[in-house]
Protein backbone atom coordinates (compact mmCIF):
# COMPACT_ATOMS: atom_id res chain seq x y z
CA UNK A 1 0.00 0.00 0.00
CA UNK A 2 1.32 3.42 -0.94
CA UNK A 3 1.67 6.10 1.71
CA UNK A 4 -1.44 8.28 2.18
CA UNK A 5 -1.26 11.63 0.42
CA UNK A 6 -3.17 13.71 2.96
CA UNK A 7 -3.07 14.43 6.67
CA UNK A 8 -6.76 13.93 7.32
CA UNK A 9 -9.97 12.60 5.80
CA UNK A 10 -13.16 14.07 7.28
CA UNK A 11 -16.10 11.68 6.97
CA UNK A 12 -19.61 13.08 7.43
CA UNK A 13 -22.54 10.66 7.31
CA UNK A 14 -25.67 12.63 6.49
CA UNK A 15 -29.40 12.08 6.43
CA UNK A 16 -31.92 14.86 6.00
CA UNK A 17 -29.97 17.61 7.77
CA UNK A 18 -29.39 19.91 4.81
CA UNK A 19 -29.08 23.24 6.63
CA UNK A 20 -26.91 21.85 9.39
CA UNK A 21 -24.77 19.96 6.89
CA UNK A 22 -24.22 23.09 4.81
CA UNK A 23 -23.18 25.05 7.89
CA UNK A 24 -20.89 22.22 8.97
CA UNK A 25 -19.14 22.00 5.60
CA UNK A 26 -18.85 25.76 5.30
CA UNK A 27 -17.26 26.00 8.75
CA UNK A 28 -14.73 23.26 7.90
CA UNK A 29 -13.48 25.09 4.81
CA UNK A 30 -13.50 28.50 6.52
CA UNK A 31 -11.58 27.49 9.63
CA UNK A 32 -9.28 24.59 8.77
CA UNK A 33 -5.67 25.58 8.29
CA UNK A 34 -2.20 24.05 8.31
CA UNK A 35 -3.07 20.55 7.10
CA UNK A 36 -3.98 18.78 3.90
CA UNK A 37 -7.38 17.16 4.00
CA UNK A 38 -10.33 15.84 2.05
CA UNK A 39 -14.00 15.69 2.96
CA UNK A 40 -16.20 12.69 2.21
CA UNK A 41 -19.95 13.09 2.67
CA UNK A 42 -21.98 9.87 2.72
CA UNK A 43 -25.63 10.70 2.05
CA UNK A 44 -28.40 8.23 2.90
CA UNK A 45 -30.78 9.22 0.09
CA UNK A 46 -31.94 12.31 1.99
CA UNK A 47 -35.35 13.56 0.79
CA UNK A 48 -34.45 17.17 1.67
CA UNK A 49 -31.94 17.55 -1.18
CA UNK A 50 -28.82 17.37 0.99
CA UNK A 51 -26.82 15.52 -1.67
CA UNK A 52 -27.73 17.99 -4.42
CA UNK A 53 -26.75 20.86 -2.13
CA UNK A 54 -23.34 19.31 -1.49
CA UNK A 55 -22.76 18.70 -5.21
CA UNK A 56 -23.71 22.27 -6.09
CA UNK A 57 -22.22 24.30 -3.24
CA UNK A 58 -19.21 22.15 -2.29
CA UNK A 59 -17.84 20.60 -5.49
CA UNK A 60 -14.58 19.63 -3.75
CA UNK A 61 -16.39 17.26 -1.41
CA UNK A 62 -16.31 13.58 -2.33
CA UNK A 63 -20.01 12.74 -2.36
CA UNK A 64 -21.25 9.19 -1.92
CA UNK A 65 -24.93 8.92 -2.78
CA UNK A 66 -26.52 5.81 -1.32
CA UNK A 67 -29.87 4.70 -2.71
CA UNK A 68 -31.14 3.85 0.78
CA UNK A 69 -30.46 5.21 4.24
CA UNK A 70 -27.69 2.86 5.31
CA UNK A 71 -26.76 2.46 8.96
CA UNK A 72 -24.36 4.91 10.58
CA UNK A 73 -21.63 2.26 10.73
CA UNK A 74 -22.01 1.27 7.08
CA UNK A 75 -21.88 4.88 5.95
CA UNK A 76 -18.79 5.63 8.01
CA UNK A 77 -17.07 2.47 6.78
CA UNK A 78 -17.76 3.46 3.17
CA UNK A 79 -15.92 6.70 3.83
CA UNK A 80 -13.02 5.04 5.64
CA UNK A 81 -12.46 2.61 2.76
CA UNK A 82 -12.16 5.56 0.35
CA UNK A 83 -10.05 7.73 2.64
CA UNK A 84 -6.55 8.92 1.75
CA UNK A 85 -5.66 10.48 5.09
CA UNK A 86 -3.16 9.41 7.72
CA UNK A 87 -6.10 9.91 10.07
CA UNK A 88 -9.86 10.01 9.62
CA UNK A 89 -12.19 12.28 11.55
CA UNK A 90 -15.74 11.00 11.94
CA UNK A 91 -17.86 14.13 12.12
CA UNK A 92 -21.61 14.45 12.66
CA UNK A 93 -23.48 16.68 10.24
CA UNK A 94 -24.92 18.66 13.17
CA UNK A 95 -21.53 19.96 14.26
CA UNK A 96 -20.04 23.39 13.64
CA UNK A 97 -16.41 24.52 13.62
CA UNK A 98 -15.84 27.79 15.46
CA UNK A 99 -12.05 27.64 15.14
CA UNK A 100 -9.32 25.68 13.43
CA UNK A 101 -10.13 22.43 15.24
CA UNK A 102 -8.93 19.84 12.72
CA UNK A 103 -5.34 21.10 12.48
CA UNK A 104 -4.71 20.87 16.25
CA UNK A 105 -6.33 17.42 16.37
CA UNK A 106 -3.91 16.16 13.71
CA UNK A 107 -1.00 17.66 15.61
CA UNK A 108 -2.20 16.05 18.84
CA UNK A 109 -2.22 12.63 17.19
CA UNK A 110 1.23 13.27 15.71
CA UNK A 111 2.57 14.23 19.14
CA UNK A 112 0.92 11.26 20.90
CA UNK A 113 1.81 8.15 18.89
CA UNK A 114 0.26 5.92 21.58
CA UNK A 115 -3.18 7.42 20.92
CA UNK A 116 -5.35 5.18 18.74
CA UNK A 117 -8.22 7.65 18.89
CA UNK A 118 -8.84 11.16 20.16
CA UNK A 119 -11.80 13.44 20.53
CA UNK A 120 -12.02 17.21 21.15
CA UNK A 121 -14.07 19.29 23.53
CA UNK A 122 -17.73 19.36 22.46
CA UNK A 123 -19.80 22.43 23.20
CA UNK A 124 -23.54 22.86 23.40
CA UNK A 125 -24.97 25.64 21.21
CA UNK A 126 -25.00 27.96 24.24
CA UNK A 127 -21.26 27.42 24.76
CA UNK A 128 -21.53 25.11 27.77
CA UNK A 129 -19.59 21.84 27.93
CA UNK A 130 -21.33 18.85 26.39
CA UNK A 131 -20.54 15.81 28.53
CA UNK A 132 -19.46 13.12 26.07
CA UNK A 133 -16.99 11.16 28.19
CA UNK A 134 -18.31 7.91 29.65
CA UNK A 135 -17.02 5.01 31.70
CA UNK A 136 -18.10 1.50 30.78
CA UNK A 137 -21.26 0.60 32.68
CA UNK A 138 -21.60 -2.21 35.18
CA UNK A 139 -24.77 -4.25 35.43
CA UNK A 140 -25.73 -2.24 38.51
CA UNK A 141 -25.34 1.07 36.69
CA UNK A 142 -27.41 -0.27 33.81
CA UNK A 143 -30.37 -1.08 36.05
CA UNK A 144 -30.10 2.25 37.84
CA UNK A 145 -30.29 3.88 34.40
CA UNK A 146 -33.46 1.88 33.74
CA UNK A 147 -34.92 3.50 36.87
CA UNK A 148 -33.74 6.98 35.75
CA UNK A 149 -31.64 7.07 38.90
CA UNK A 150 -29.52 9.96 37.60
CA UNK A 151 -32.66 12.10 37.38
CA UNK A 152 -34.03 11.06 40.75
CA UNK A 153 -30.66 11.39 42.49
CA UNK A 154 -28.46 13.73 40.40
CA UNK A 155 -25.68 13.61 43.01
CA UNK A 156 -25.39 9.83 42.99
CA UNK A 157 -21.67 8.98 43.07
CA UNK A 158 -22.19 5.73 41.17
CA UNK A 159 -24.02 7.40 38.29
CA UNK A 160 -21.65 10.36 38.29
CA UNK A 161 -18.73 7.96 37.81
CA UNK A 162 -20.48 6.52 34.76
CA UNK A 163 -21.42 9.92 33.30
CA UNK A 164 -18.08 11.45 34.35
CA UNK A 165 -19.87 14.58 35.53
CA UNK A 166 -16.73 15.71 37.41
CA UNK A 167 -14.46 15.17 34.41
CA UNK A 168 -11.81 17.88 33.93
CA UNK A 169 -12.41 19.07 30.37
CA UNK A 170 -9.43 21.45 30.56
CA UNK A 171 -6.93 18.58 30.65
CA UNK A 172 -5.85 16.08 27.96
CA UNK A 173 -6.14 12.57 29.37
CA UNK A 174 -6.91 8.94 28.53
CA UNK A 175 -10.58 7.93 28.73
CA UNK A 176 -12.56 4.71 28.51
CA UNK A 177 -15.19 5.86 26.05
CA UNK A 178 -15.75 9.04 24.06
CA UNK A 179 -18.52 10.07 21.69
CA UNK A 180 -17.98 9.88 17.94
CA UNK A 181 -19.54 13.24 17.02
CA UNK A 182 -15.96 14.38 16.33
CA UNK A 183 -13.67 11.36 16.52
CA UNK A 184 -10.18 11.06 15.06
CA UNK A 185 -8.84 7.56 14.31
CA UNK A 186 -5.29 6.65 13.38
CA UNK A 187 -4.98 4.72 10.10
CA UNK A 188 -2.98 1.93 11.73
CA UNK A 189 -5.83 1.50 14.24
CA UNK A 190 -8.56 0.61 11.76
CA UNK A 191 -6.15 -1.32 9.58
CA UNK A 192 -5.30 -3.49 12.61
CA UNK A 193 -8.58 -3.96 14.49
CA UNK A 194 -11.03 -3.29 11.68
CA UNK A 195 -13.86 -0.87 10.96
CA UNK A 196 -17.05 -0.07 12.86
CA UNK A 197 -19.40 -2.96 13.61
CA UNK A 198 -22.13 -2.88 10.96
CA UNK A 199 -24.48 -5.11 12.94
CA UNK A 200 -25.73 -2.01 14.73
CA UNK A 201 -27.81 0.49 12.79
CA UNK A 202 -27.67 3.71 14.78
CA UNK A 203 -27.07 3.04 18.45
CA UNK A 204 -23.98 1.24 19.72
CA UNK A 205 -21.33 1.42 16.92
CA UNK A 206 -19.40 4.04 18.91
CA UNK A 207 -19.59 2.14 22.19
CA UNK A 208 -18.70 -1.13 20.44
CA UNK A 209 -15.63 0.44 18.83
CA UNK A 210 -14.47 2.09 22.06
CA UNK A 211 -15.03 -1.15 23.96
CA UNK A 212 -13.06 -3.13 21.38
CA UNK A 213 -10.16 -0.68 21.61
CA UNK A 214 -10.24 -0.85 25.39
CA UNK A 215 -10.23 -4.67 25.47
CA UNK A 216 -7.32 -4.82 23.06
CA UNK A 217 -5.23 -2.36 25.06
CA UNK A 218 -5.46 0.67 22.75
CA UNK A 219 -5.52 4.17 24.24
CA UNK A 220 -8.33 6.65 23.70
CA UNK A 221 -7.70 10.29 24.51
CA UNK A 222 -9.76 13.35 25.18
CA UNK A 223 -7.99 16.58 24.23
CA UNK A 224 -9.04 20.20 24.86
CA UNK A 225 -6.76 21.43 22.05
CA UNK A 226 -9.87 21.94 19.90
CA UNK A 227 -13.55 22.72 20.46
CA UNK A 228 -16.51 21.88 18.23
CA UNK A 229 -20.16 22.88 18.64
CA UNK A 230 -22.52 19.90 18.56
CA UNK A 231 -26.26 20.45 18.21
CA UNK A 232 -26.76 16.82 19.30
CA UNK A 233 -29.11 14.18 17.98
CA UNK A 234 -30.61 16.05 15.04
CA UNK A 235 -30.77 12.95 12.83
CA UNK A 236 -32.08 10.63 15.52
CA UNK A 237 -34.71 13.15 16.64
CA UNK A 238 -36.32 13.18 13.19
CA UNK A 239 -38.09 9.90 14.05
CA UNK A 240 -37.82 9.47 17.80
CA UNK A 241 -39.84 6.27 18.16
CA UNK A 242 -37.82 4.54 15.47
CA UNK A 243 -34.58 5.75 17.07
CA UNK A 244 -35.72 4.40 20.44
CA UNK A 245 -36.52 1.02 18.88
CA UNK A 246 -33.09 0.90 17.25
CA UNK A 247 -31.48 1.93 20.52
CA UNK A 248 -33.32 -0.86 22.33
CA UNK A 249 -32.34 -3.54 19.82
CA UNK A 250 -28.80 -2.18 19.49
CA UNK A 251 -28.13 -2.48 23.22
CA UNK A 252 -29.53 -6.02 23.32
CA UNK A 253 -27.46 -7.07 20.30
CA UNK A 254 -24.36 -5.36 21.68
CA UNK A 255 -24.61 -7.19 24.98
CA UNK A 256 -25.21 -10.52 23.21
CA UNK A 257 -22.24 -10.07 20.86
CA UNK A 258 -19.72 -8.49 23.24
CA UNK A 259 -20.72 -10.03 26.61
CA UNK A 260 -20.71 -6.46 27.89
CA UNK A 261 -22.65 -7.15 31.08
CA UNK A 262 -21.64 -10.79 31.40
CA UNK A 263 -21.63 -14.12 29.57
CA UNK A 264 -24.24 -16.04 31.56
CA UNK A 265 -27.64 -16.83 30.09
CA UNK A 266 -29.46 -15.52 33.15
CA UNK A 267 -27.52 -12.25 33.02
CA UNK A 268 -28.30 -11.78 29.34
CA UNK A 269 -31.97 -12.54 29.90
CA UNK A 270 -32.00 -10.01 32.74
CA UNK A 271 -30.41 -7.40 30.48
CA UNK A 272 -32.97 -8.04 27.74
CA UNK A 273 -35.74 -7.50 30.28
CA UNK A 274 -34.11 -4.33 31.58
CA UNK A 275 -33.55 -2.89 28.10
CA UNK A 276 -37.19 -3.46 27.17
CA UNK A 277 -38.38 -1.94 30.43
CA UNK A 278 -36.19 1.08 29.83
CA UNK A 279 -37.52 1.35 26.28
CA UNK A 280 -41.09 1.40 27.58
CA UNK A 281 -40.30 4.22 30.02
CA UNK A 282 -38.67 6.22 27.23
CA UNK A 283 -41.65 5.75 24.93
CA UNK A 284 -43.97 6.89 27.71
CA UNK A 285 -41.73 9.87 28.32
CA UNK A 286 -41.86 10.76 24.65
CA UNK A 287 -45.63 10.39 24.38
CA UNK A 288 -46.52 12.29 27.54
CA UNK A 289 -43.48 14.49 28.16
CA UNK A 290 -42.59 17.86 26.67
CA UNK A 291 -39.01 17.02 25.65
CA UNK A 292 -39.16 15.01 22.40
CA UNK A 293 -35.42 14.57 21.88
CA UNK A 294 -33.69 11.19 21.93
CA UNK A 295 -30.45 12.45 23.50
CA UNK A 296 -31.05 14.51 26.62
CA UNK A 297 -28.77 13.13 29.31
CA UNK A 298 -26.41 15.00 31.66
CA UNK A 299 -24.53 17.77 29.87
CA UNK A 300 -26.92 18.02 26.91
CA UNK A 301 -28.31 21.48 26.08
CA UNK A 302 -31.63 22.51 27.52
CA UNK A 303 -34.30 21.86 24.92
CA UNK A 304 -35.29 25.54 24.60
CA UNK A 305 -31.72 26.66 23.90
CA UNK A 306 -31.06 23.81 21.48
CA UNK A 307 -34.21 24.61 19.50
CA UNK A 308 -33.63 28.36 19.39
CA UNK A 309 -29.99 28.20 18.36
CA UNK A 310 -30.54 25.48 15.76
CA UNK A 311 -33.09 27.70 14.05
CA UNK A 312 -30.85 30.75 14.35
CA UNK A 313 -28.00 29.18 12.38
CA UNK A 314 -28.74 29.95 8.73
CA UNK A 315 -27.03 28.12 5.89
CA UNK A 316 -24.13 30.03 4.40
CA UNK A 317 -22.12 29.07 1.37
CA UNK A 318 -19.03 31.28 1.34
CA UNK A 319 -17.14 30.23 -1.76
CA UNK A 320 -14.64 33.08 -1.48
CA UNK A 321 -13.69 32.16 2.07
CA UNK A 322 -13.44 28.52 1.07
CA UNK A 323 -11.01 29.31 -1.73
CA UNK A 324 -8.96 31.49 0.60
CA UNK A 325 -8.80 28.67 3.16
CA UNK A 326 -7.68 26.28 0.45
CA UNK A 327 -4.78 28.52 -0.53
CA UNK A 328 -3.81 29.17 3.09
CA UNK A 329 -3.61 25.52 4.12
CA UNK A 330 -1.34 24.08 1.45
CA UNK A 331 0.79 21.17 2.52
CA UNK A 332 4.41 21.70 3.46
CA UNK A 333 5.36 19.68 0.42
CA UNK A 334 3.89 22.37 -1.79
CA UNK A 335 0.91 20.33 -2.97
CA UNK A 336 -2.14 22.40 -3.85
CA UNK A 337 -4.49 19.50 -3.26
CA UNK A 338 -6.67 19.85 -0.17
CA UNK A 339 -9.76 17.97 -1.23
CA UNK A 340 -10.55 16.00 -4.33
CA UNK A 341 -13.40 16.31 -6.80
CA UNK A 342 -16.57 14.27 -6.68
CA UNK A 343 -16.07 10.88 -8.21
Amino acid sequence: MTAPLLDLTVIIPSYNTRKLLQNCLDSIYRHTDGITFEVICVDGNSPDGSADMVAEVFPDVILIRNTVNESYAKGVNQGIRRSRGRYVCLLDSDTLMIENALGPLVRFMDEHPAAAVCGPKLLNPDGSIQHHIRSFASLGVFFLQTLNWHKLFPKSKLMNRYYNTDFDYSKAQPVESIGTSAYVIRRSTWETIGLLDERFRWAMPDLAYNYTLHRKGYKLFYTPCAAVIHFSGKTASQDVLRALREQRQGLIDFNEAYDYFGKGRFTKALVRFGVRARYCTKVLGYCFGSDKRVIKGPGAPRKEIAAQLALAVEPRARAANRKEATRASLSQSGSEVKSVPIQ
